[in-house]
Parts: structure tokens; C-alpha cells; sequence
């Protein structure tokens, strides 16, 4: 199986290339700018052509949520624009496409974890541009599947992980983080294992299955800020590294120029009926991510 993936520098690109130089099913390219751009629709092509993929990922994406909010037309040009060139690039050569998107794309106000058919009301620009991302994906590839995931962590790059082991170490006071607002932290490892699963599938099931469309992938479980800090924090004291308290704060006294969704939870049952896929729960991808650090 030969897959190309947009968006090299990005933690998950990271995560699916490790992953698929353990599997000796899959050669996998990752591929990003310059030699992949996917606001150029030339340099898609070149690079289609070039590698012949069986099957596209997309994870190229404008992530900077506060950014958003000021330079809207970045994160458009490459969530919407560059999502639709990239769909249907491969549709030309009738390749399916893995398109990842985000918990934005709902306004957070559900008190139960969001489902894929529950109203997708965005409140950021940032949430804005991926549902377009979605929506332009659709309608260029009818082959595609959108894997909706969020809180996305891993042991290097700049993720939330990464902040609060650099914050053991270079605070004194007590390490504050937000109590009020849930979601599924999922380790960039075990989302990039799913991918590959399900990847795998759609090449064996063939273009005629009723795969196609929108589904949620992110870890077991759900969890505040304020949680994922102190099993971190745990988990380094466990390890004999020097920890801080953490207390508790709400979304009020952490204002942002984006407004986070109160609820990011996503409910990944029609995941695992597809494609029998359940990432483990947030606790052991921490754990998982603790010691890969700790490995470093």
C-alpha cells in the first residue's frame, strides 16, 4: 500500500511515517512544502505523479486557533482551498483520501459527546475554515473519509504535553489549567495506528463499500485540561523528575482570542463499527507519550 501524506512537519505526519516504517505493508511518503504544497495544485500533481500513491492523507492544516481569528485568509487558503485541491487531485486518479478535521467544527454547548450527525455550528474562524475543509473535500472526492479527532498531543513539537513537562521544570508557582472545558486528549501515535487500519481496509474493501464519509477518532474517554496536567504531572513524579501542583482554573480567568468549545468530547462509536477501530484511552496514551520522552 502506497500512501502520500501532506503536511510533513506536522506531529501526526510525524507519528503515520514512524508508524509505517514498522509496518511492512505500507510504504508511506510524507511530503511538505516546498516539494508538496497544497495551495499548488501543480506540485500536487508532480507529486501524485512521482509516487503513484494507493491512497492520500491529508493532514496539511492552519492550526494556529488564536492566529485565526486575525489573518483568516491563511487559515482558509489551507484548510478550504488547499483541502479542495488536494481531494480532487486524487479524484482525478481516482485515489480515496483520508481528510483530517477537528471537534472546531462544533460550538461545544452539548452537554453528551457529539456524534457525526450533530449540528456542526463553529464558533472560530479556525473551526470555520475546517468544516469548509470538509465540505470542499466531499464534493471533490466522493471517496473520501473525514476523521474528526482533537487534542492531539505527542513527545516532541510544540503540543500540550510538551508545554507542561517544560513547565515542571521552569516554574515555581503552582501550574494553573483550565477545569471547564473536555475533550479527548489522543496521543498522535495511536491515532496514526488507526489511520493506517483503516487505510489498510479501504484498499481491501475496494471503492464499491459503504465506507465513505465522516467519522470521529480520538482516545477513550474524556478529560479536562486540568485532568491531562495532573496525569502528566503524575506520571513525571513517578519517574523521579521534579513536578509542581496544579490548580484548577476556568475558561474566565484564561481568555483567549479564540473561544474554545466548552465540550470537544467525540463519540467514536460508528468508528469502531466501521473499522473496528477504538484508540486506547487518554490515560495510557499519556503513559504511552511519558515514556517515549523519558526514552529520548
Amino acid at each position: 500500500m502506497r500512501l502520500v501524506i501532506s503536511g510533513w512537519h506536522g506531529q501526526l505526519a510525524r507519528a503515520l511515517t514512524d508508524a509505517a516504517l514498522s509496518a511492512s505493508d505500507v510504504a508511506a511518503v510524507a511530503v511538505g512544502r516546498p516539494a508538496l504544497d497544497v495551495r499548488d495544485p501543480r506540485s500536487i500533481e508532480r507529486a501524485f505523479a512521482d509516487i503513484t500513491p494507493d491512497l492520500v492523507i491529508n493532514t496539511a492544516a492552519y492550526t494556529a486557533v488564536d492566529d485565526a481569528e486575525s489573518e483568516p485568509e491563511k487559515a482558509f487558503v489551507l484548510n478550504r482551498d488547499g483541502a479542495r485541491q488536494f481531494a480532487a487531485a486524487a479524484a482525478r486518479r481516482n485515489v480515496p483520501i483520508i481528510h483530517l478535521s477537528t471537534h472546531y467544527v462544533f460550538d461545544g454547548k452539548k452537554t453528551e459527546p457529539y456524534v457525526e450527525t450533530d449540528a456542526t455550528v463553529p464558533e472560530t474562524v479556525y473551526g470555520r475554515s475546517k468544516l469548509d475543509g470538509e465540505n470542499a473535500v466531499r464534493d471533490a472526492n466522493p471517496h473520501h473519509v473525514i476523521l474528526r479527532s482533537g487534542w492531539v498531543f505527542s513527545a516532541t513539537g510544540r503540543n500540550f504535553f510538551t508545554r507542561v513537562c517544560e513547565l515542571t521544570t521552569c516554574k515555581n508557582a503552582p501550574l494553573e489549567m483550565v477545569c471547564d472545558q473536555r475533550g479527548n486528549p489522543t496521543y498522535a501515535p495511536d491515532l496514526a495506528q488507526a489511520i493506517l487500519a483503516i487505510a489498510r481496509q479501504i484498499i481491501a474493501r475496494g471503492s464499491d463499500e459503504p465506507v465513505w464519509g465522516t467519522y470521529h477518532a480520538a482516545a477513550g474517554g474524556t478529560a479536562s485540561w486540568y485532568d491531562a496536567a495532573r496525569e502528566i504531572v503524575r506520571r513525571l513524579g513517578e519517574a523521579g523528575r521534579p513536578v509542581i501542583d496544579v490548580h484548577p482554573i476556568t475558561t474566565v480567568e484564561y481568555p483567549t482570542k479564540a473561544k474554545r468549545p466548552a465540550n470537544g468530547t467525540l463519540d467514536c462509536a460508528k468508528l469502531e463499527r466501521t473499522f473496528g477501530c477504538r484508540l486506547p484511552a487518554w490515560q495510557d496514551g499519556i503513559a504511552a507519550c511519558m515514556a517515549r520522552r523519558l526514552a529520548d
